[in-house]
């Protein structure tokens, strides 16, 4: 009788994680993705007047949907808070969140979620006043300084603070944009966030000219896609769109290009492709599944460019986010 117990508790799970694993069904039958993005952020997610979404993490939601449907645009954008950013994932709202959103341990393992890659190596920063005179970060112990409440941003500030020993004075905000808000009306002398988003509201201030960001990077914030735990499919589905964008940038597969590079004899490029072996299948995708992401959306190069890098008005250096053959951090498993 043990050993039945233990056999139909055994089934039960496999019941329940077969049960479980439907993202991918849901999402094709629905006919759209929907994605759960920041929505007041230039550069990585920020409608336009006419509501189009542009950014680094909006283009990762767009490579998603291309593997999927072949169609970039099938992708339903919501924007989300840093405080309920969470609960729509796990509640269902969304099927995937890329909102330059920290991986951490708690988060990893308390919140229901799994980290799927990091789609930008970042680090908090500061956003002062050039009449300030303020040249280093160690230099802020009588400012006062704008956060948001609730975010990793708020716990390394109080920690960098406390480790340099200087007086911190904090003016909280329920969200970034009330921050930056109260920042430019000169409620506090500097802002602090991830350095990414700092160059990106630098942009929305009255006089953008008149800030500067300081040196200083304070902290580690891998910024990456999110999913919930209990689809191992979808998981890896949204792990590997990720590191077929870095993986074609490796090998120099661009949007421009990839209809000529199917014909490359090169063994990575024909795995990537899918001109040799079946492992977009392996994905429950179909065998061009990284041709449709290099092609509708592009390579992870031309993202980083257009929406963050020197090809944007945010023009910020590749720096950690150059592949790791240049120099960064940026680095895929193999497609093999």
């Amino acid at each position: 009788m043990k050993r039945i117990a233990i056999l139909l508790a055994l089934a039960g799970i496999f019941v329940s994680q077969g049960a479980s694993a439907q993202t991918l069904k849901t999402v094709k039958d629905r006919g759209i993705l929907n994605c759960g993005s920041n929505g007041t952020l230039a550069g990585f997610g920020l409608p336009d007047a006419q509501g189009k979404w542009t950014g680094l993490d909006v283009d990762v939601c767009r490579a998603v949907a291309a593997a999927i449907f072949n169609d970039a645009t099938k992708v339903k954008f919501v924007a989300l808070t840093a405080k309920d950013r969470f609960t729509a994932l796990q509640s269902g709202e969304v099927d995937l969140l890329v909102r330059n959103t920290t991986w951490t341990s708690s988060r990893d393992t308390s919140l229901g979620l799994n980290f799927t890659g990091v789609d930008y190596y970042d680090g908090q920063g500061f956003l002062v006043r050039k009449s300030l005179k303020v040249n280093s970060a160690l230099e802020l112990g009588e400012a006062s300084v704008c956060v948001q409440q609730g975010t990793t941003t708020e716990l390394n500030l109080a920690d960098y603070f406390r480790a340099h020993n200087m007086k911190l004075k904090t003016v909280t905000f329920a969200t970034a944009n009330e921050a930056v808000k109260a920042y430019d009306a000169g409620r506090c002398d500097s802002y602090t966030s991830d350095a990414s988003a700092l160059y990106g509201e630098r942009l929305r201030l009255a006089n953008s000219n008149d800030h500067i960001v300081l040196p200083e990077i304070i902290s580690k914030e891998p910024l990456g896609p999110a999913v919930r735990h209990g689809d191992d499919q979808w998981f890896d589905i949204v792990k590997w769109v990720l590191f077929a964008m870095i993986n074609a940038e490796e090998a120099g597969v661009t949007s421009k290009n990839v209809d000529e590079m199917l014909k490359s004899t090169n063994p990575d490029v024909k795995r990537l492709l899918g001109t040799e072996g079946s492992y977009g299948e392996q994905l429950g995708l179909t065998k061009d599944w990284a041709v449709r992401i290099v092609k509708l959306v592009g390579n992870y190069g031309e993202v980083f460019d257009r929406n963050v890098g020197m090809g944007s008005p945010l023009k910020i250096e590749r720096g950690l986010n150059k592949l790791w053959n240049k120099g960064g951090l940026q680095y895929a498993p193999p497609v093999r």
